[in-house]
């Protein structure tokens, strides 16, 4: 008994992580070798431009990658062969054994014809019988998303989905929905790109125009600029020689103007010390002779008589 609400979880999430894996530019494998699939598996993988794996898993086709393309560019040999024209120089008993070695090279390396590289997830049908693609993508470290019937052990799948994987609508349902989140997941990675490419183009011509019309500039200036050296180098003798007759002048007048401030200075410091003088006479005249001159005129007198007065009195002895 499978409980579908669990089913329908699982699926939510195996669908989101196959379109977040193709959103970054990897691929994806689709697995199922039983006749129930076989066709859904064709045609899904086909429309969702990946990868599938339909009839015969072959061992290897995984971890021995190397072996797998070898086998690829032999079957490759053959189509040319085949359309050249080289089996008309064979004899039929040569084409008859080249051509099923063909088919049957065809019918197991159809779906990887194109893959270069080791995709980025792989979708299983009925993981008991495709254990040797599991035990492959396990040892490699590829994600696996499955269906898982009752008799199939969920512990060793990444992303399980409990389902029916006998009834041939229940694998094209869900191989559907898978190849569809695969798409989205395409698209969204198509539109990333287209952004950013546009961008750096738009920065290159960016650049080309800034640094063209430089270069046109300075082929057209590089002879007018010569031209105006010249002109400038006229000029500039012309004006030597003109210039070169007032330099003495200039010359004297400018030692002139040198002294002139010296002599300037040596006045102005005489005028300076000139006016200190009175400014400390000045204040010293008023206080020192106004109180002392009427003092000393009446003390005079006084002297004179007493130094006559002296006199008369030792003649008088």
């Amino acid at each position: 008994i499978i409980n579908l609400q669990k089913t329908m979880q699982c699926f939510q999430e195996a669908c989101e992580f196959i379109r977040n894996t193709c959103a970054e530019g990897k691929t994806m494998l689709f697995v199922g070798t039983k006749k129930q699939a076989q066709q859904a598996i064709e045609e899904e993988a086909t429309r969702a431009g990946m990868f599938f794996v339909n009839h015969r898993w072959l061992g290897g086709m995984l971890t021995n990658y190397v072996t797998i393309r070898n086998s690829v560019e032999r079957w490759e040999r053959l189509e040319t062969m085949r359309t050249d024209g080289s089996y008309s120089k064979l004899s039929k008993k040569e084409v008859l054994r080249l051509e099923k070695e063909r088919v049957k090279l065809e019918r197991n390396l159809l779906g990887i014809r194109t893959m270069e590289k080791l995709p980025g997830a792989v979708f299983v049908v009925d993981t008991k019988k495709e254990y040797i693609a599991v035990n492959e993508a396990r040892k490699l470290g590829i994600p696996i998303v499955a269906i898982l019937d009752t008799n199939s052990d969920p512990d060793t799948i990444n992303y399980p989905i409990p389902g029916n994987d006998d009834a041939i609508r229940a694998i094209r349902l869900i191989t559907s929905q898978i190849a569809e989140a695969a798409i989205q997941g395409k698209e969204i990675f198509m539109k990333r790109m287209s952004i950013e490419q546009p961008v750096d183009e738009a920065d290159v011509t960016e650049a080309e125009s800034d640094t063209k019309p430089v270069a046109k500039v300075k082929k057209r200036v590089a002879p007018q600029a010569a031209e105006n050296f010249q002109e400038d180098d006229e000029s500039a003798e012309k004006t030597e020689d003109k210039k070169s007759k007032p330099v003495k002048k200039s010359a004297e007048k400018s030692k002139d103007d040198e002294s002139e401030p010296k002599k300037k200075k040596v006045k102005t410091e005489t005028r300076t010390a000139k006016t200190r003088k009175p400014v400390d006479e000045t204040p010293e005249e008023p206080v020192a002779e106004t109180p002392e001159e009427p003092v000393a005129e009446k003390k005079e007198p006084v002297e004179a008589k007493s130094d006559s007065s002296k006199k008369t009195e030792e003649e008088g002895d």
